[in-house]
């Protein structure tokens, strides 16, 4: 209201008398009398009869602002054509439209401001929210987070074993995809699958320092460095994200083997041309202590377990056994008593041969007789199939749980 007694300052307004005239004026000589909208008759005779058919009848419709008279006879659509007598108000846009646009895109970011300035209850909670990952150091290590989950903790209340080292391998591949090497294969780079060249692992050792629980947050660092001449070495280093105290530690020697004959490879010049640049000059996390594993055989091992064969799921995009699972076959020759008071603290794998999904194993354990004090008690372990054929030879390192404040729990999660 007040813009337009502004306006009008400006820009006359005619009067309502002075339009009727001369639409009254306009309609002499014309043909009976025009027929409103809604069927009101409207007498042509003076400008108070055209205000009178205003106050009684509804105004015409309107058409981009222009108003449209339906004529009784012609049927035709007069359009009253813009002139110089229209405001200035008349001529703005509606801003009712702008109004609620505004509107809206002020909530929207009022909505984002609150989301960010929400803090967690936990500082760990944003912690790698997504899981990403990101390279460090030039590329030469990968730093990865993972939050461990409810579905990964066991009757103990902690990250199991397979979870821990299923994390190793999600960081390795992902240091390999973060740096631009992955190729078509299955953390092959792209020299590797031009020559249908994957990579296998052949050692790993693992030292368990504490397990994590639910909730918590590990911080996963990864890098390669070479391992004689046809060999690469992996590294890891995961430690609690709140606390940075280390979690495990753990150490890989990997070669290549062509995928269609499954024999091993030599490193061609043009793949060691990709990876030479990432490999760092660094000991091994772990240093190895020298002892050979021991082949058991059926008249010196305590433990056996029979028929274990690979399911579906257990097979990688390789067509054979990924190499956690066999960490669960070498545990289930494990006496209930050992997994009941002590936990694992270490271990050391050879892989000699691949699984695929018609294989049947054999799990065999002994366990030491040599106690000693800093890991409880030591076993051996043997993975064949049922030919004979060896698979994987192991030693697993056990501390007790009441050394670290673990007795089992039997009462309910929260």
């Amino acid at each position: 209201m007040v813009a337009s007694v502004a306006a009008s300052a400006f820009f006359p307004v005619p009067s309502s008398s002075s339009v009727a005239s001369s639409k009254a004026s306009r309609a002499i000589n014309e043909t009976p009398e025009s027929l409103g909208v809604r069927g009101i008759v409207a007498k042509p005779a003076s400008s108070y009869g055209a205000m009178q058919v205003k106050a009684h009848a509804q105004a015409p419709p309107k058409v981009n602002g222009t108003k449209v008279v339906l004529k009784s006879e012609s049927h035709t659509i007069e359009e009253e054509a813009p002139s110089s007598s229209r405001t200035f108000y008349n001529q703005l846009p509606d801003w009712s439209f702008l109004f609620a646009a505004v509107t809206t895109i002020f909530l929207a970011a009022e909505k984002q401001f609150t989301l960010i300035d929400w803090k967690p209850k936990r500082p760990d909670m944003l912690a790698d929210a997504f899981g990403l990952g990101k390279i460090m150091q030039d590329g030469m290590v990968f730093r990865q987070n993972f939050s461990i989950r409810s579905y990964e903790i066991g009757a103990d209340r902690t990250a199991s074993i397979e979870t821990l080292m299923n994390h190793l391998q999600e960081t390795a591949l992902n240091h390999v995809r973060s740096a631009g090497l992955m190729g078509a294969g299955f953390g092959s780079t792209p020299e590797m699958s031009k020559r249908n060249l994957i990579w296998v692992v052949t050692k790993m050792q693992a030292l368990v320092e504490q397990y994590p629980s639910w909730e918590d947050v590990v911080q996963v660092d990864t890098w390669v460095a070479s391992s004689g001449k046809n060999g690469m070495r992996r590294d890891w280093h995961v430690r609690d994200y709140r606390t940075g105290q280390t979690v495990l530690r753990a150490t890989s020697v990997w070669v290549m083997m062509n995928k269609q004959t499954r024999r091993l490879s030599k490193i061609p010049e043009e793949v060691r041309a990709e990876i030479g640049s990432y490999f760092m000059d660094r000991d091994p996390i772990i240093n190895d202590d020298g002892r050979k594993l021991s082949k058991l055989e059926d008249d010196n091992a305590d433990y056996v377990r029979t028929g274990l064969t690979p399911r579906w799921g257990d097979l990688d995009v390789n067509q054979h056994v990924n190499n956690v699972k066999y960490i669960g076959w070498i545990l289930e020759s494990a006496p209930i008593s050992i997994l009941e008071s002590h936990e694992l603290s270490g271990m050391t794998m050879e892989y000699r041969r691949e699984c695929g999904k018609d294989s049947v194993l054999q799990s065999l354990a002994a366990v030491s007789s040599n106690h000693l004090p800093e890991t409880g008690l030591e076993c051996q372990h043997l993975l064949r199939s049922e030919s004979g054929a060896e698979v994987l030879r192991a030693r697993t390192e056990w501390r007790p749980k009441r050394a670290q404040g673990l007795l089992p729990n039997t009462g309910s999660l929260p």
